[in-house]
């Protein structure tokens, strides 16, 4: 794991798009495509309204979230709906997006039908993750009902997740697909969680998920912003 340490959120996402950028135009020098996984959450939000102004070949970039909540699209709580307003738009918009929802009850209906369409995209070409201070990544959660499926060496692309206190269930890529990432960066704001991804180095991944994908990591840290 390396850190990097920004004077504020709007240096880290300034530099952090900037280094995605040239990472995905160097990604297609090599590959007629690239597959560019991205966290929900509101941290990443900065990141991607840098990046989605970037001179590169958008249309040549498969765009996947990490982990989905199982809402459709248009709800407040679904992470593609932020994907859609922050980074596929301007010239982002010419991205090809994977979808992690189908419309189906639940997500064990549909598992099959989105994998396939992963599948073809693999391995990933650029990861960025974010992190809770619980020391969860994508929707892999401590204490979640198939988290030791989801970090086994042979786990599917996908698994659908439930968690202790969650509103819905989820579907998230497995620790096998995101650590598979040719880079990975992890992005991170404030005191608590610096201090838990310190803490997750020396824990085992069914104690502290996101250590399943520290190794090689790029970690990217700010202080938050003054209220």
């Amino acid at each position: 794991m390396k850190l990097v340490e920004y004077a504020d959120t709007d240096m880290l996402s300034f530099d952090l798009a900037n280094v995605l950028a040239g990472e995905l135009r160097r990604a297609l020098v090599g590959e007629e495509r690239a597959l560019f996984v991205v966290p929900g959450g509101s941290t990443p939000g900065p990141v991607f309204d840098a990046l989605c102004a970037a001179d590169l070949d958008w249309a040549r970039v498969d765009v996947l979230l990490s982990d989905e909540r199982w809402r459709p699209e248009v709800h407040l709580r679904s992470n593609t709906r932020l994907i859609r307003e922050r980074l596929l738009t301007g010239r982002a918009a010419a991205a090809r997006y994977l979808p992690l929802y189908a419309k189906a009850a639940e997500p064990e209906e549909v598992l099959a039908e989105l994998e396939a369409n992963i599948a073809p995209c693999l391995p990933i070409a650029i990861c960025l993750l974010g992190m809770g201070v619980d020391m969860h990544t994508a929707s892999l959660f401590p204490g979640a009902d198939r988290l030791e499926e989801a970090l086994d060496r042979n786990a599917p692309i996908l698994v659908a997740m439930r968690a202790p206190g969650a509103q819905e269930p989820r579907v998230t890529l497995s620790a096998r697909v995101l650590d598979g990432a040719i880079t990975k960066h992890i992005v991170i704001t404030g005191d608590r969680k610096r201090a838990a991804i310190e803490r997750a180095r020396y824990l085992r991944p069914i104690e502290a998920p996101v250590a399943a994908v520290l190794s090689g990591a790029t970690v990217h840290w700010a202080p938050e912003d003054a209220a």
